[in-house]
């Protein structure tokens, strides 16, 4: 079990649980959750004996949002009158670029990333949640994208993203009118892939789901991943040339070969990600 200091790293067999582990604020997002994150999946990703990601909070809640009171304390520029508009702008537009490499590292990482959602899943959080393959939540999940009703704009990759998973507009509605999705419309709208009673069997479920992932070849899975990510705003035909060039990488392979084997033996295969 590695700890550090918003999050903490757990491995279960071929699953690795990143939790947001800062429950006395709610896992509420600092600094260092912004920093932190990139280095995290990279080393994840590069980690062999790791296969699927599952994403989780410690705690009461998944996310409460951003920390806005470590934020007007680490950013002044947001309050203070005395600099250019250009001076302000850079110092911003810095935080902003950090905080967006902070959600993309989980689209990045070859490894399939499962969110789980319990309570809520306010502003920030909802921006790490979209960047995941998949989300599941309990049934007292709640979700907010809340920024418009606190005068700024969603500037971490939500808006990009969410148009994606439930549409342009469903992801409008939410981004106009901030409101409180609860888990029952996010199951409709496709935010989440499964609705489970508490957090008890959220977190089963996605360990269970993760195992089933980890189960089939690390190759294909992360090949997939590759190329749905790549086939995001591309035609089909260029989505069709990309997965032949990839396919072409990766057959013959040693999995390959070990599942047409174990067919013959009626047996599982024991992939080894070669």
């Amino acid at each position: 079990m590695d700890k550090g200091r918003y999050y903490l790293v757990e491995k279960r067999g071929a699953v690795a649980w990143v939790w947001l582990n800062r429950a006395s604020k709610k896992n509420a997002m600092n600094t260092d959750a912004w920093k932190s994150a990139p280095p995290i999946f990279e080393a994840l990703d590069a980690d062999p004996s790791v296969r699927v990601i599952v994403v989780a909070g410690k705690g009461a809640c998944f996310c409460a949002g951003i920390d806005l009171a470590a934020l007007m304390n680490e950013i002044p520029e947001l309050m203070e009158d005395g600099q250019s508009k250009g001076e302000r702008a850079g110092a911003i537009l810095k935080r902003i670029h950090l905080c967006q490499a902070a959600t993309s590292a989980m689209e990045r990482c070859r490894k399939p990333v499962i969110a789980a959602i319990h309570k809520h899943c306010i502003g920030a959080g909802l921006d790490f949640i979209t960047a995941c393959d998949i989300r599941l939540c309990c049934r007292d999940a709640t979700f907010s994208l809340k920024e418009a009703a606190m005068g700024f704009v969603a500037d971490v990759g939500v808006l990009q993203r969410l148009p994606l998973i439930v549409g342009q507009g469903v992801a409008r509605e939410w981004a106009y009118t901030a409101t409180t999705i609860d888990a029952s419309r996010a199951l409709s709208t496709h935010l989440v892939n499964a609705v489970y009673e508490d957090a008890d069997a959220l977190f089963e479920g996605a360990q269970v789901m993760a195992e089933e992932i980890a189960a089939n070849a690390p190759l294909a899975v992360q090949a997939s991943k590759d190329v749905l990510n790549y086939g995001i705003g591309k035609s089909v035909d260029d989505g069709l040339k990309y997965v032949a060039a990839i396919a072409a990488t990766i057959v013959p392979s040693h999995d390959l070969i070990e599942s047409l084997t174990a067919f013959a033996e009626k047996r599982k295969p024991v992939y080894k990600g070669r």
